[in-house]
């Protein structure tokens, strides 16, 4: 008694959940196709059953579970709290940041407002929101007793059932308040609050059941008055609660006529689901209570001989897709509703066969039994004794089946008549049979050898046809035009039209290893034929084949199935399950070739094996009634493609946890600031999908890195994200998701991420990066002037020293030897009389010599005269001077503004042109005056030579020189080649005046 009263101390606060799971409408679609399959099939083949363990990583001795909006399942222990995503099970010590008072919970609850309300064993009671958390104590009404169930009121108060009695929190109120004595309800031993459909509260203690109807004030006792806890309302309204001996009672307000109560059914708890299926736990096994069962088949039991996870089931619970879940001393299960109904049958098959009924119904027989006409719900009535692996139903209703011993015809009428099989094939298996457009059978056999036409009961090898091959038919069908299609080994088709055979293969695009199945499409054209194979699907069209490929790299391994609905809908039956494709997929494939989305139903669906490989085919048919049936090597199921079960719940979207450079960081808000520097990121997020998570798609990106989305599609445990090298800024990591179903749930979830720079990322620093690299450019830049500065000096230098050297070498040499030649001849020429010819040619001689040797001079006073050309006013100044000297004019100099080095290339030009100019007007002008002025200004710099001489010829200053002289024209030039202007102001007789002029930035 001790043990049994601690097992509903324990689990006993989930009873009034099943009660508020029936009160929710099923969705549409969803009951029918659970309660039609529920009449015979057992509770394993409606249902994919998945136990997770304490090996697993799963709680044990779960006490309640929970579900708010965000989709979390939330699980009570008596050692922690946990929650799963579907992917985990995660033990938490917080909920949404917030601690938790204490690891023992009995209680849990949830709101509409997300809120989740726990009950600790050891008293208390905390509720959690993100907006914050408060846990309710003495000091707020809740005495230090233990809280069994926690229970949202209709009008939106917390219901406590504790040790000491039933705790109210009235809506928006700040304390709890007891009901006690002055409520009719007892003080000690309360386990359980319920909010019937109708409006009654009831209250479930240890001495009894107790209610309330809406406007009254006090609770009345009902009957059997004696324990009874674990309350549940039943689809009909009736109550049911438990007795603490393992059996149930009728609740009544009324004392019920007839003799003293007794329970009506066994167990330790009761739940219904939202279809209104009641479940009933036992102490080591769950039950599937079927109306029309009785005391219960054996088939609707969970327990430990079909995988439960353990014993002592206490916890039950329908979370918001559908999916049961029951909490053990071992572990958790999962209940999850299969969309494929698989048809019960009363032994194993083998090997089943889908045989087309005359009236479009579906007949199934397999390698060991007879052939029966079956319905969804199994097997109706025996057509045609023994076993059979092949058949082909004719246009006109004739039945032709492949037994074990021969050919069955099986007439409209039902009449059967058996063709022997060819001579020496009687132990063989037929593989595939089909008319032609004449009527006449062909056949194939397991031999391998070829094919037989049967004509006037007697069997022709290749109907006496050249070019069929002796490969293994595996598969039979007529085009549109009604040609005989064969379908064989090594991608290999043989098409028979009439009289006439050909041969399709790798040459057409075929590359399926063994073709299993054909079927013709006349939704793709008049000739158009599907191919199945070991490696894929292909569509015969246009005279080649061509390969259908789905996304996400599936190529539709070992299809042995196709039909094509009218709809136009594409449904195959291969190695990896039941694939369908849309209309508007294949539309798309057929025009543009691209990948074609699909949806696909295998063993998380309640597919129980695969299609068959070789025989029988099809593995895939329509019936009269639309349904689908599929046949795998063990058994026969059925699919409706107008009403498949559908999850109408997009998965509720969550990023988990940040990690930066390997630190968890708090998420508290919708923004994150990351510490300065932070490198690499991982971001940790879930979707809360619960039914078949290993489909759900999960798609990320980080704005401002990420320049599309990136998928986790096919990867149930990879959740998560990472980032390396990031940079300093801005970012916002968005993360969206869709369930089995392919629906998404676009807003997902978003976190701003902010990751600010260290000095050494910061804007200021990268400016003084740059200015410091301007620094030392500049400083390059100068270093480099200096350099150039004084190696032109160098050159310069040297090329004064060889100058002065040239000059000293001709003065001391040339000149002198030719003023001794002069005198000579001077001396000689006063030996000739004055006025004779000789004598006059002779002076003529001597003047000439005489002024060559003044112009000799003149050329040796300029090459000394630019000894320092690095000083351009010392340097000019001492020409000018010079030639002032040797000549008959006075020379003026003046500098005005702050003497600037020029730059060595506007030195060298400037200093040519003036020397040209001083020369010129000295020699030529015959001036009495001539100035040369420099001006360093701030904004330009110039030079001016000015005499008051002849000055030009018109003809010249026009010209801009003397024909056959290059001086002017020089130095033009020069000006030109450093960006200067030269300006030549002359009149004859009024002298001449040259500027030069050029802006500082190219002087200096």
């Amino acid at each position: 008694m001790i043990f049994r009263i601690a097992g509903i101390l324990l689990f006993v606060s989930m009873a009034c959940r099943g009660l508020a799971c029936a009160a929710v409408p099923a969705p549409a679609g969803q009951a029918t196709a659970v309660q039609a399959s529920a009449g015979q099939a057992g509770l394993l083949t409606d249902y994919t059953h998945t136990a997770w363990t304490d090996l697993d990583g799963a709680p044990v001795g779960v006490t309640k579970f929970a579900q708010g909006p965000d989709g979390w399942l939330w699980i009570g222990t008596p050692t922690g709290l946990y929650r799963y995503d579907g992917v985990q099970f995660e033990r938490t010590d917080t909920v949404y940041g917030h601690a938790l008072q204490s690891s023992n919970i009995m209680a849990l609850t949830t709101t509409p407002d997300g809120a989740l309300w726990v009950g600790y064993r050891v008293g208390g009671i905390s509720v959690f929101s993100k907006e914050g958390t408060h846990t309710y104590m003495e000091n707020d009404g809740v005495q230090p007793a233990g809280v069994m169930h926690l229970e949202a009121a209709p009008d939106g108060a917390i219901w406590a059932a504790m040790r000491d009695g039933v705790a109210v929190l009235p809506p928006g109120g700040k304390r709890f308040r007891y009901l006690k004595d002055e409520a009719g309800l007892p003080a000690r031993g309360v386990f359980q609050v319920l909010f019937a459909r109708d409006g009654t509260t009831w209250i479930g203690t240890n001495s009894g059941a107790y209610f309330r109807r809406p406007g009254e004030t006090r609770f009345t006792q009902a009957w059997p008055r004696k324990t009874l806890v674990w309350l549940a309302e039943a689809p009909d309204g009736t109550l049911w609660g438990n007795d603490f001996e393992h059996g149930y009672h009728r609740v009544h307000t009324a004392p019920p006529a007839g003799p003293a109560a007794r329970p009506e059914l066994a167990g330790v708890g009761m739940y219904f689901d939202r279809q209104g299926t009641m479940w009933m736990l036992h102490t080591d096994s769950l039950e599937r209570k079927l109306p029309q069962d009785g005391a219960g088949r054996p088939d609707q039991f969970l327990s430990p001989l079909n995988g439960i996870s353990g014993a002592i089931l206490g916890a039950i619970f329908q979370d918001r897709e559908g999916n049961l879940w029951i909490g053990t001393s071992r572990g958790i299960d999962r209940l999850r509703p299969n969309r494929l109904h698989t048809v019960p049958v009363a032994t194993q098959l083998e090997y089943p066969a889908l045989v087309a009924g005359p009236s479009g119904d579906m007949w199934v027989g397999d390698y060991a039994r007879d052939l029966w006409r079956y319905g969804p719900g199994g097997r109706i009535a025996r057509e045609v004794p023994g076993a059979l692996t092949a058949s082909y139903t004719a246009p006109d209703g004739v039945m032709w089946l492949g037994g074990m011993e021969g050919i069955v015809r099986r007439a409209p009428d039902g009449t059967l008549a058996t063709i022997p099989y060819p001579g020496g094939l009687k132990t063989y298996r037929v593989h595939a049979m089909q008319q032609d457009r004449d009527g006449a059978l062909w056949a194939s056999f397991n031999t391998g050898d070829g094919v037989y036409k049967l004509v006037a009961d007697n069997w022709i090898k290749s109907g006496v046809l050249p070019g069929i091959p002796g490969l293994l038919t595996t598969s039979m069908a007529r085009d549109g035009e009604g040609a005989l299609w064969m379908a064989q080994q090594r991608s290999q088709v043989t098409v028979v039209n009439g009289g006439t055979v050909r041969t399709l293969g790798p040459a057409q695009g075929l590359a399926l290893g063994t073709v299993l199945y054909l079927c013709f499409d006349g939704k793709a054209g008049a000739g158009a034929v599907w191919a199945g194979g070991e490696y894929g699907v292909a569509l015969y069209r246009n005279g080649r084949f061509i390969a259908l490929h789905g996304a996400r790299d599936e190529r539709f391994r070992g299809v042995s199935g196709i039909v094509r609905l009218p709809d136009g809908d594409l449904w195959l039956h291969g190695a990896d399950g039941l694939y369908r494709i849309a209309a508007t997929e294949l539309d798309a494939w057929l025009n543009s070739g691209r990948a074609v989305d699909f949806e696909r139903f295998d063993a998380r669906d309640g597919m129980q094996g695969h299609a068959a490989q070789l025989r029988p085919v099809p593995s895939l048919r329509r019936s009269r009634d639309g349904l689908l049936w599929y046949a795998t090597t063990g058994s026969v199921g059925t699919i409706d493609p107008a009403g498949i079960p559908r999850n109408r719940l997009a998965p509720p979207v969550d990023i988990t946890a940040i990690l930066a450079d390997g630190v968890r960081h708090a998420i508290a808000g919708p923004a994150l600031r990351l510490p300065q520097g932070t490198r690499s990121l991982q971001v940790d997020f879930t979707a809360l999908s619960l039914s078949i998570p290993e489909r759900v798609r999960l798609r990320y990106r980080l704005v401002g890195l990420d320049r599309a989305w990136q998928e986790t599609s096919g990867q149930a445990g990879r959740r998560q994200a990472n980032y390396t090298n990031l940079a300093p800024g801005h970012y916002r990591f968005e993360v969206i998701a869709a369930n089995e179903d392919g629906l998404w749930n676009t807003e997902g979830a978003a976190l701003d991420i902010g990751i600010p720079p260290t000095f050494v990322q910061s804007a200021w620093f990268k400016l003084l990066l740059a200015a410091a690299g301007l620094l030392l450019l500049y400083a390059a830049y100068a270093l480099r002037i200096r350099y150039l500065t004084r190696r032109m000096r160098e050159r310069l230098h040297e090329r004064l020293a060889e100058r002065t050297r040239i000059a000293r070498t001709l003065h001391d040499t040339l000149l002198q030897s030719m003023q001794s030649l002069l005198l000579s001849f001077d001396a000689h020429s006063r030996y000739l009389k004055e006025g004779s010819l000789e004598r006059t040619r002779l002076d003529q001689t001597l003047d000439l010599a005489e002024r060559l040797l003044v112009e000799g001079r003149d050329q040796i006073m300029e090459l000394r005269e630019t000894a320092a050309p690095e000083v351009l006013e010392l340097t000019l100044g001492r020409y000018g001077k010079g030639l002032a000297d040797h000549g008959t004019h006075a020379f003026d100099m003046h500098v005005t503004g702050t003497p600037r080095q020029l730059r060595p290339d506007v030195h060298e030009e400037i200093y040519a042109i003036a020397r040209e100019a001083l020369f010129n007007a000295s020699r030529y002008a015959d001036a009495t005056r001539i100035e040369l002025g420099l001006d360093y200004g701030s904004r330009s710099f110039a030079v001016r030579i000015r005499d008051n001489g002849r000055g030009l010829a018109e003809s010249v200053a026009a010209a801009g020189g003397r024909p056959g002289h290059w001086g002017l024209v020089g130095m033009r030039e020069r000006a030109a080649s450093i960006g200067a202007t030269l300006d030549i102001d002359s009149k004859p007789g009024a002298g001449t005046d040259i500027t030069v002029t050029l802006p500082a930035r190219k002087a200096y």
